[in-house]
């Protein structure tokens, strides 16, 4: 296409037969892989690029339609952005490390890891699939670290294959030769060097601190993955006593946890209890005295109003516990387990004859020995009550977390530094939020954090810290003197590669060094992207080239339940690495919900797999339904709007192939056969057609504003609306003309009346292709070569600009187009009612209107007539002056005063 001084010129092919969206997909995937349409094309200059930071999906088994739903958001972005002229850096990741992975491959091979095996290079998994079941622990077959992580590895590949295969059915414009796995070399290497720079600016740390812990995955967990729920309990009403003997109770739900108790806490404005604060109580069946503080954070309303804490049973016993700088007395193991040893802090023998019969116990089982023995001993008042209480869990797991002290990874997010937590705020301020009121969510997130982010996991398959630790002559390491790598080792693996200065025979011995077992959390790897797939701080000057050009990034498309996870991560990581934000622009997709308004889940087993709804309806038709929805409001998934999406493509197919063919015979060609045409907007000079490229002037820019403001669903019901009325009205009444046919009366329209209306037809339908580029992709692409043969794709093609169109209007109203389409309505609505032949001549008309709409409709009227087959009288009067006109009739509306139908036309018998 060429498209200058507002001529287009095009280059017509051979049309064919038949048309239809079915084939188009593997068609035109193979030519844009041959053709490389979507390829990143190095462009040096910041200003013409458009990068975006894409979501790396989990590889964990399967897609579901949601992820479609998010995908082609946006996608309909990167098409824009490249039609507007912006060299897109638009790639791809896959999540493959971390907690997700290590399941799937747990129940899919029937493993687990036993880090105390050794490397077996040929081992076999009992069995490869288990159809969705769970394995249990007892049930897998241990194996090392090193053959876990092979079969992860393994497993990621051939789904991440899936993965890909559905992206490209869906028509995603993505890059392929710009893809990255988070457990791949570079991202590995990449995250290793921004937490060695993070330490060295002491921003990460090491603590030896309360923290969440699944005691089924036995992992610390993050304030993040925190999902609260509510789970059933009892509440025990419990005595505590004073030196004689006078009982003072509380209410809990854990009486397990009596042994770690350090004092009871009350409201200091709660008159009941202001009097003891100060005082010392024994706690029932271990006789440990505690005393009775005050803390602020203790609800009155709640119990009894004074609670115990216990090192520790939720996040308000850590509280307590670090404002009133309590003892610590942990008795809660990292498998959920009651500790083994009875605690030095007993000593009353009644007292440790008690706990020794909890010891090794689960909490479930100590609880039922403490609620006898608390029976036994008077200090139980009445029975246990039912109740429901919300709880902390991790939000992939099955059991309430535990609270255990042990050595961990921090990064500061805000959460204990008010100066960061500022700052933080004021990024978020910085960064544009589609839609804005997603904007509240991170402030919340921000505001109220109370530590900072835990980013170590005792997992297996992930990114390890590139750390190892001396160890003394005792043989005990020295945590407080780690051994750093330098930046060009990266990425290194501690358990396998040795500090320089040591040699392996020096591991794990004293005065040796000993490695790091922990892993970094997934989100910490994740949190890197922009700076992952920019390569960022690489020393090949190709590397430097390409981040001075993609960062900071232009788009974050992500979902909305991870704002407080992998956006603030992200934030964060680039505010603390690169003293700015990692984006300008924040896209928040909704959520998908079944035909029951449920959220779906793959937990939840609502989920429909894409590839069923994309096989069935086309990819286009998937892409329309998604594209329909708002960004950051839910959407259900409609079968009905795919549907509706594939007559739109189908609509699109027919309407160029109709538009196309006229005029071709008339040029001695054959409809089968190329030919050239050229769409001069000088040449639109008849009313009708001048108002419809009016329209589509203003179509073009309420679509452009709308996609700018990355309102991609206003955006499409502009043009989607306007598409089908320049089908249904327009072509319907410049049909005859744009054919040269004879009116009723036997006039010919002229050669100037007929490249007129085959003028706006091709400029509308040329329009029209690259409008709705973006949202159905391959049936725009098919239409385009058949208008621009040997131009290049569609999706490479400039993004429509109004100026051809206003000057095809030459100051036309767009309104008289909607007249004459009313016009037209009414008088098919004559023949309907009479039930005959749309055929059928009409002998007389009269029709009425709104003033302004009379005069639109005789500007017209040449082109109504022969729409509408009116051979004889057709008048016009304006509404106010027709007797006869309906007074609650609405202004815009047309209305038949009188009519006069022929003869019906003679059906000719089937040959």
């Amino acid at each position: 296409m060429t498209e200058g001084n507002s001529i287009i010129n095009a280059q017509l092919t051979p049309l064919p037969d038949k048309v239809g969206v079915d084939g188009l997909e593997d068609k035109w995937r193979a030519v844009w892989d041959e053709d490389g349409t979507y390829k990143f094309r190095n462009t040096r200059d910041r200003k013409a690029v458009y990068s975006i930071d894409t979501p790396p999906p989990t590889v964990s088994g399967s897609l579901h339609v949601g992820h479609v739903f998010s995908y082609t958001h946006t996608d309909l972005i990167a098409r824009y952005k490249r039609m507007r002229g912006y060299d897109v850096f638009y790639p791809m990741g896959w999540d493959d490390n971390g907690l997700p992975t290590e399941r799937r491959v747990q129940n899919y091979y029937g493993v687990r890891v036993d880090v105390s095996l050794p490397y077996d290079p040929d081992f076999k998994p009992p069995f490869e699939g288990t159809d969705g079941k769970k394995i249990d622990a007892k049930d897998q077959v241990p194996i090392s670290r090193k053959n876990f992580i092979e079969l992860c590895e393994k497993l990621t590949a051939e789904d991440e294959k899936l993965f890909e295969a559905l992206w490209r059915k869906l028509g995603l414009s993505i890059d392929w030769s710009q893809t990255y796995h988070t457990i791949g070399q570079h991202p590995r290497r990449v995250a290793q060097k921004a937490f060695l720079r993070n330490l060295a600016r002491g921003e990460a740390y090491q603590q030896d601190a309360p923290g969440l812990w699944d005691v089924t995955f036995q992992t610390a967990v993050a304030q993040a993955e925190l999902e609260s729920r509510e789970y059933p309990g009892f509440y025990h009403k419990v005595a505590f006593r004073f030196e004689d003997g006078t009982p003072i109770y509380i209410e809990t739900t854990r009486p397990e946890l009596l042994a770690a108790c350090t004092s009871l806490i009350a409201n200091p404005n709660d008159e009941r209890y202001k009097q003891y604060f100060g005082q010392e109580v024994y706690s029932p069946l271990f006789k440990v005295k505690v005393p009775i503080l005050a803390h602020p954070a203790a609800e009155m309303d709640k119990g009894a109003g004074i609670a115990m804490c216990c090192t520790f049973g939720d996040v308000t016993d850590v509280e307590w516990w670090r404002d009133l700088k309590l003892p610590t007395r942990p008795i809660i193991q990292r498998n959920g387990r009651i500790v083994m040893d009875t605690p030095d802090w007993i000593t009353d023998p009644a007292g440790r004859e008690v706990f020794a019969e909890t010891a090794g116990k689960t909490t479930f089982s100590a609880r039922k020995v403490i609620v006898d023995k608390l029976r036994e001993s008077g200090d139980l008042d009445g029975e246990p009550t039912p109740t429901k209480r919300m709880t902390n869990f991790y939000e992939k797991g099955d059991k309430p977390l535990e609270i255990v002290t042990s050595r961990q990874w921090y990064l500061k997010n805000g959460g204990t530094d008010a100066k960061l937590n500022a700052e933080l705020i004021e990024r978020g301020k910085e960064l544009n939020f589609h839609p804005d009121f997603m904007r509240v969510r991170y402030e919340n997130w921000v505001h109220g954090l109370n530590g900072d982010w835990l980013i170590s996991r005792q997992r297996f398959f992930g990114v390890p810290f590139p750390l190892w630790y001396p160890v003394n002559a005792s043989g005990e390491p020295d945590y407080d003197h780690p051994i750093t790598p330098s930046e060009d080792c990266l990425p290194i693996d501690p358990a396998i590669d040795v500090p320089e200065g040591y040699d392996e025979s020096q591991r794990d011995v004293p005065g040796g060094f000993t490695a790091e077992k922990d892993i970094m959390d997934t989100w910490a790897t994740s949190s890197l992207t922009p700076q992952i797939v920019t390569h960022w701080a690489e020393p090949d000057e190709a590397s430097q080239a390409l981040f001075k050009s993609t960062f900071p990034m232009d788009l974050r498309p992500q979902g909305q339940d991870i704002i407080r996870t992998w956006l603030f991560s992200t934030v964060d990581r680039a505010h603390l690495e690169n003293k700015c934000l990692p984006w300008a622009h924040a896209t928040l997709s909704g959520w998908i919900l079944d035909p029951d308004h449920k959220k779906m889940s793959k937990s939840k087993g609502n989920v429909v797999v894409p590839k069923e709804p994309i096989e069935k309806f086309g990819a286009d038709a998937v892409r329309y339904w998604a594209a329909a929805a708002r960004l950051g409001l839910d959407a259900t998934y409609d079968i009905g709007q795919m549907k509706i999406g594939r007559r739109l493509a189908i609509k699109l197919l027919n309407a160029t192939k109709f538009a196309l063919a006229i005029g071709r015979e008339d040029e001695n060609h054959h409809v089968g056969e190329a030919a050239e045409a050229s769409w001069n907007p000088a040449d639109v000079t008849e009313p009708l057609d001048r108002a419809a490229m009016a329209k589509l002037a203003l179509v073009v820019r309420q679509a452009t504003e709308a996609l700018e403001a990355y309102e991609h669903s206003k955006a499409l019901e502009t043009i989607e609306s306007y598409f089908w009325q320049f089908c249904d009205d327009y072509i319907e009444l410049v049909k005859n003309r744009a054919y040269g046919t004879p009116d009723e009366q036997g006039n010919v329209p002229s050669e100037k009346a007929v490249k007129s209306a085959r003028t706006a037809l091709g400029l509308g339908l040329d329009a029209f292709a690259r409008l709705l580029a973006p949202y159905l992709p391959y049936a725009s692409e098919e239409v385009w070569s058949w208008m621009h043969a040997g131009s290049g794709s569609v999706h490479r093609a400039a993004w429509p600009v109004v100026d051809p169109y206003v000057e095809a209007a030459t100051g036309a109203s767009p309104e008289l187009l909607t007249w004459a389409g009313k016009a037209v309505e009414q008088l098919r609505k004559i023949k309907s009612e009479a039930k005959v032949s749309m055929k059928t001549p009409i002998l007389s008309v009269v029709l009425s209107a709104a003033s302004e709409g009379v005069d639109a409709i005789h500007a017209a009227l040449g082109d109504i007539a022969q729409a509408g087959r009116v051979v004889g009288k057709f008048d016009l009067v304006a509404k106010h002056t027709a007797e006869s006109a309906a007074e609650d009739a609405p202004e815009t509306e047309v209305t038949v005063e009188t009519s006069e139908l022929g003869e019906p036309p003679v059906k000719k018998p089937k040959k």
